[in-house]
C-alpha cells in the first residue's frame, strides 16, 4: 500500500511569508502531497506536473471552483469554474474585449491614469503607494472596462479585502461581503437596461446569448463577479509587489531607470516570481496517479503555480529576480483554456504603472521592512531627492 506523503501546507495569509521557503522544500521532498487544510486536498508544486494537469481538463476539472477557499460565494464563477464546451461560448462573450487591439486603444487611458496617480503621491517625503498608487489604478481603469460609476472605485478595496483576505479565517464576513458586490452589481444591470446601450464589459453581458439563447440574470452575475474581483485584486497585487522589490533594490530600480527597454522584461520576472496567483484547485473527475500518489475521483487537487513558477527543472536560478531574464514562460496567469481572459490587460497595466512611475518620482526606498512581499497591503516608500 502506498503511504501518502502529508505536508500541513496552506498558501494564504501569513503563510505567503514564507511560501518560497516551503515551496522548495516540497519540491525537493514532497513535489505530489496531501494537506488537510480547506477539508483537505492534493497539491502539485512541480512545473512540469502542473502544466499537465493544466492541459488535462478532462480529468482535472474546475468544478465546483478553482478556488480554495471559495470567493464567498457557491456559485460558479464564469468562465473559470465551468469546463467545455459551455467554457468557451462564455469566454467569447468579451474575449474582443480583451484582445492585444483593445488593449491598446485602452493604454492611453492607463497612461494618463498612472501619472496623475503618481504626481499625486510623491508630493510628500514618504507615501503608501500601495494604497495611493497601485491599489486605485487597475480600479479605474476597470471602471471604464466594465462600466461601473467613476466614483465609486472607492468603495472595492473594502469589498476586495473582505472576499479574499477574510475568506480563510472569516467566511461569514467574506460571505456578507460577496452578498453586497452582487447587489451592487445586479443594480448597475438593472440602471443599465434601463439607459441606451454601451459597448462594454456590462452591456455586452445584458445583451449576450449563449447557443441562440439570452444568458440569464444568475449568468450574468456570476459572470461580473469574477470580473470584479479578477480586474481588482491581481493587477493590484503584481504592481504593488513590483515596487515592492524595487523599494529595496536600489540597483535594478536604477537599471530600469537608465534603460527603461528593460521594464517588460522586469515585469514577466516579477510577476514570475510574485504571482498574484499562487495556486488553483481542481478537481478530480476519475482516479489518477501522479508522482506515485494515488488521486481518487472527487478529490480536491490544488495547482501550486507558485511553486512552479520557481522551479528548479524549469528555470536557471529561479530564486533570483533577473529583470532581464529572457526564457520566461510562467503561470501568473494560467497554462490551458482557463488562461486568464484578461491577461492582455493584465501585463499591460503593470508595464505601464512601471513604467510611468519610474519616469515622474525620483529613487525611492522602502521605509518598512515589515511589509511583506505579498496582498494588496500598504506599500511605505521615501523620496529620495537630490539636495
Amino acid at each position: 500500500m502506498t503511504e501518502i506523503p502529508v505536508r500541513d501546507f496552506d498558501f494564504h495569509g501569513p503563510a505567503l511569508d514564507t511560501i518560497f521557503d516551503t515551496y522548495k522544500e516540497l519540491r525537493d521532498h514532497c513535489p505530489v502531497g496531501w494537506s488537510d487544510r480547506y477539508g483537505g486536498f492534493w497539491f502539485l508544486a512541480k512545473n512540469e506536473d502542473i502544466f499537465n494537469a493544466e492541459q488535462d481538463w478532462a480529468t482535472f476539472s474546475v468544478a465546483p471552483s478553482m478556488l480554495l477557499p471559495a470567493f464567498g460565494t457557491d456559485e460558479p464563477m464564469i468562465p473559470i469554474d465551468i469546463d467545455p464546451p459551455l467554457h468557451s461560448a462564455y469566454r467569447k462573450l468579451l474575449l474582443p474585449l480583451f484582445t492585444p487591439r483593445a488593449v491598446d486603444a485602452l493604454t492611453p487611458l492607463v497612461e494618463e491614469t498612472a501619472r496623475t496617480l503618481a504626481d499625486e503621491v510623491v508630493k510628500g517625503e514618504v507615501a503608501d503607494i500601495g494604497l495611493g498608487y497601485a491599489r486605485p489604478l487597475p480600479s479605474i481603469i476597470f471602471c471604464t472596462l466594465v462600466g461601473y460609476p467613476p466614483e465609486d472605485w472607492h468603495m472595492f478595496d473594502d469589498w476586495v479585502d473582505r472576499i479574499i483576505y477574510d475568506r480563510d479565517v472569516n467566511p461569514e464576513e467574506s460571505a456578507t461581503a460577496a452578498n453586497e458586490v452582487r447587489d451592487y452589481l445586479w443594480s448597475l444591470v438593472e440602471r443599465r437596461r434601463r439607459e441606451p446601450p454601451k459597448d462594454d464589459i456590462t452591456g455586452r453581458l445584458i445583451t449576450a446569448q449563449i447557443d441562440g439563447r439570452p444568458i440569464t440574470d444568475e449568468e450574468i452575475l456570476n459572470y461580473g463577479y469574477l470580473l470584479f474581483l479578477a480586474g481588482l485584486d491581481t493587477t493590484a497585487w503584481a504592481i504593488r509587489s513590483s515596487l515592492w522589490y524595487l523599494a529595496r533594490n536600489p540597483q535594478d530600480q536604477e537599471r530600469l531607470r537608465r534603460d527603461p527597454g528593460l521594464i517588460s522584461s522586469a515585469a514577466e520576472e516579477f510577476l514570475r516570481t510574485m504571482s498574484p496567483v499562487q495556486a488553483m484547485a481542481r478537481t478530480a473527475t476519475k482516479d489518477v496517479e501522479v508522482g506515485g500518489c494515488p488521486i481518487k475521483k472527487g478529490d480536491r487537487v490544488v495547482l501550486a503555480f507558485g511553486s512552479g513558477n520557481r522551479d528548479e527543472d524549469a528555470y536557471p536560478d529561479p530564486d533570483e529576480i533577473i529583470i532581464d531574464r529572457e526564457e520566461n514562460r510562467h503561470f501568473a496567469f494560467g497554462a490551458g483554456i482557463h488562461r486568464c481572459l484578461g491577461s492582455n490587460l493584465g501585463r499591460r497595466e503593470v508595464i505601464v504603472a512601471l513604467r510611468e512611475f519610474l519616469d515622474r518620482v525620483p529613487p525611492f526606498e522602502a521605509v518598512n521592512l515589515d511589509e511583506p512581499w505579498h496582498g494588496v497591503g500598504p506599500l511605505t516608500v521615501r523620496f529620495i531627492r537630490e539636495a
